[in-house]
């Protein structure tokens, strides 16, 4: 079994376009809307994360795979 090349970064880029306007129905403005509110969402999500770092809320460190 022979593995896909990878895509360069514009190629991959396009093709992320090509997907976020086709979900859109090729409603071009929906799509920059709906691609706003993601950015919103994660903005949001990493402010979270900061404060809760901030707080000392640090996530626990996962066991290592390599562990015997």
């Amino acid at each position: 079994m022979s593995a896909t090349p990878p895509l360069s970064d514009n190629s991959r880029y396009e093709q992320a376009c090509d997907q976020a306007i086709a979900m859109c129905d090729g409603n071009l403005r929906s799509t920059i809307k709906a691609l706003i509110m993601a950015n919103e969402y994660l903005e949001i999500e990493l402010e979270e994360l900061q404060a809760a770092i901030a707080a000392g809320c640090v996530p626990a460190k996962r066991a290592s795979s390599n562990a015997a």
